[in-house]
């Protein structure tokens, strides 16, 4: 019996995989991307030239196996017409030599003789009929008898050469016919393993070819992930996303520009504790002198320190609304401030989307009235099909009464603010238009920065302070989702996308 293994050294799938995984890992942070590459491309092109040369090495045989036959063919066809050509030469000499009793033709004739047989034996090689080779020699043996014998037999012997002459020349057409015969076969078998040969390379290069497409989508893919995530990291850092470490696993330059992507997130958390720890210090320590000096304009106001003439009052009146404005706005740093902090504490509940955006028309009721407005909520959704989130219903709620806040102070008396909801795979929808004056070409890609203002502002209406929009986009990043500013005129349209998980 086996030993049985430790159980930490067990084989499984998932141990396979992960062992799988890790392997590629270290393969990956062992070389560069730039390396990677060039190592990918040498693959594809080895697989590539290999298959190239093998189809023309291919067709190189192929080449070489039609020459030889073509070579062949014109050595066989020329032994086949010249052993007729020396037949008649033979039936030549034998005749006269018979006749005229000639050793001399009778030697030429033995040479040529020779010649022939020679050239029966490569037909005979060459795979032409034994049996017909073997008439051609019965005939030329009994022909080499004829030619010795008597004077008196002569013209008989002559007679009987004629005869065996004639069916020598049967029998070298029909060797002839045998030539062409196995000449036509090997053609056709030429052909036939030139087309085999043809289909075979055929099938090689396209699996080469579709092997090659394979390995260049899967390296592809491979090398492109961590670049993916290099993106996705570089995307969160971009919009405050600070909470997530940074790792990219991939070649050795991707992996430590995600270390350095990495040390800038810490480097901006510290830098956002520093600004939120500042914020909070300078706020503090201006709240207390500006409340005593809010105080002394009162008095001043009141004529504690004594009747004030016209233009005193008036500089009073000024430094007044100036302390105000100065309050308003340390109070607006201070609640962009906490909103900041508070977007990465989320308490999500399950909450009906529907039900949450008809709070915020109810509560902003008076305004909107007020202002002999249209507010319209619509879902595509039926009635009894509610759109439900796991958030932070205060938050969203905020980001929502923001946007309505703003589609009723930027729209005309008397105008419509539409709110639409919807899903799409994984997201739901809330899009918000009004018929106000939008937003200019030049503030579209600053509207949602912290103390921005653009340059449309209501008639009549005191600037804001800047920080509504910014903290809408705090609260619905904060939730994984988006908001986007689309570009149809006039009024404004803003679109919401959270991820949507649920449907019930």
């Amino acid at each position: 019996m086996g030993e049985t293994p430790p159980s930490g050294t067990l084989s499984t799938p998932a141990n396979a995989t992960g062992v799988s995984r890790l392997m590629r890992s270290r393969l990956l942070q062992r070389f560069s991307f730039r390396q990677l590459l060039v190592i990918a491309f040498l693959l594809v092109a080895a697989l590539l030239g290999a298959a190239s040369l093998r189809a023309v090495f291919t067709l190189e045989e192929l080449t070489r196996q039609s020459r030889d036959s073509g070579i062949r063919a014109l050595e066989l066809t020329a032994d086949a017409q010249s052993l007729a050509e020396r037949s008649m030469s033979m039936e030549r000499s034998s005749r006269q030599s018979v006749v005229l009793d000639d050793r001399g033709l009778r030697e030429r004739f033995r040479e040529e003789a020779e010649d022939a047989g020679k050239t029966i034996e490569v037909l005979a090689r060459d795979g032409e009929s034994l049996a017909a080779a073997q008439r051609w020699r019965q005939h030329m043996q009994s022909i080499a008898r004829l030619l010795s014998g008597l004077p008196e037999t002569a013209l008989d012997r002559d007679r009987q050469l004629a005869q065996e002459f004639r069916a020598l020349d049967g029998v070298n057409v029909a060797i002839a016919q045998q030539v062409r015969q196995t000449l036509q076969s090997q053609n056709r078998a030429l052909v036939g393993q030139l087309e085999d040969s043809r289909q075979r390379m055929m099938q090689q290069v396209s699996w080469a070819i579709a092997l090659a497409v394979a390995m260049a989508l899967t390296f592809g893919i491979w090398f492109t992930r961590p670049l993916k995530r290099l993106e996705q990291a570089i995307v969160g850092l971009g919009e405050n996303r600070l909470g997530t470490s940074i790792a990219i696993a991939g070649p050795a330059d991707l992996a430590l520009i995600g270390e350095r992507l990495n040390w800038l997130r810490l480097r901006l958390v510290e830098l956002e504790a520093d600004k939120a720890r500042f914020l909070r210090h300078i706020s503090h320590e201006l709240k207390t002198p500006l409340a005593s000096l809010r105080e002394g304009v009162s008095l001043l106001q009141d004529g504690v320190g004594g009747a004030l003439s016209e233009d005193q009052r008036e500089i009073v009146q000024i430094l007044g609304h100036n302390a105000g404005v100065l309050q308003g706005q340390i109070e607006d740093l201070l609640r962009f401030n906490a909103a900041a902090f508070e977007a990465r504490q989320l308490r999500r509940q399950r909450v009906d989307l529907l039900h949450l955006v008809e709070a915020q028309v109810e509560a902003q009721q008076l305004q909107w009235r007020a202002r002999e407005l249209q507010v319209t909520v619509a879902s595509d959704k039926p009635t009894d099909t509610p759109i439900l989130l796991d958030i932070d219903a205060e938050k969203i709620g905020t980001a929502l009464g923001n946007l309505l806040s703003n589609a009723i102070r930027f729209s005309p008396a008397g105008g419509l603010v539409r709110i639409t909801l919807g899903t799409r795979p994984g997201l739901a929808l809330i899009q918000i238009d009004d018929e106000g004056s939008g937003v200019a070409e030049a503030d579209r890609l600053r509207i949602f920065e912290p103390f921005y203002r653009g340059e449309r502002q209501p008639a009549g209406a005191m600037r804001g302070s800047g920080i509504g929009l910014s903290i809408v986009h705090e609260y619905i990043a904060a939730h994984g989702g988006r908001i986007e500013l689309l570009p149809e005129q006039p009024g404004a349209h803003f679109t919401i996308e959270i991820p949507y998980a649920h449907v019930s």
